[in-house]
């Protein structure tokens, strides 16, 4: 059914769109969801992330005080022990995602890092309805991105010819 879906999409030229065209219109969300990806990594505290692992050790007590137990395992056993290299690998994925959704470049790739680091949100602040909120939508987008290939236009993608771009 997805592929027929998305058939009927690729092939469907009767959109019409005030403006610009409908390639144009998806990097406006590609590009808009990558300066919210930005934005993510931009407020962070980037000093007491990697110095004081003040953005781990938040998570930390968000995940001991999770509901589903595995999240508290999980999370004591791969992160809480590497407050630091973690710190460095929550930041350069934020930043990666942003700067790849923003600019086009290996589009989709991107894309499935926004939907894998928003679904380890979406599981950690699963208590927290506007969290919940702002990860479905994110997720909704990422996946809009890829199935839509939104790296047809404004993008490196596109210019060098990679990625269905």
């Amino acid at each position: 059914m997805l592929r027929g879906v998305m058939h009927l999409a690729a092939n469907y030229s009767g959109v019409k769109t005030l403006f610009w065209q409908g390639p144009d219109w998806l990097a406006v969300m590609r590009i808009g969801l990558g300066l919210w990806w930005l934005e993510s990594f931009r407020h962070k505290d980037k000093q007491a992330w990697i110095q004081r692992g003040a953005g781990i050790a938040w998570a930390k007590d968000v995940a001991d005080k999770h509901r589903w137990k595995f999240v508290t395992t999980s999370f004591n056993r791969f992160v809480a022990p590497y407050p630091k290299p973690m710190a460095y690998i929550v930041l350069t994925a934020e930043l990666a995602v942003a700067l790849g959704l923003i600019v086009g470049f290996l589009t989709p790739i991107a894309a499935i890092g926004a939907i894998l680091l928003n679904l380890q949100y979406l599981v950690v602040m699963i208590h927290d309805w506007a969290e919940q909120g702002q990860n479905l939508m994110m997720i909704l987008i990422a996946f809009i991105v890829i199935v839509m290939q939104a790296n047809q236009a404004w993008s490196v993608d596109s210019w060098f010819g990679i990625l269905g771009g």
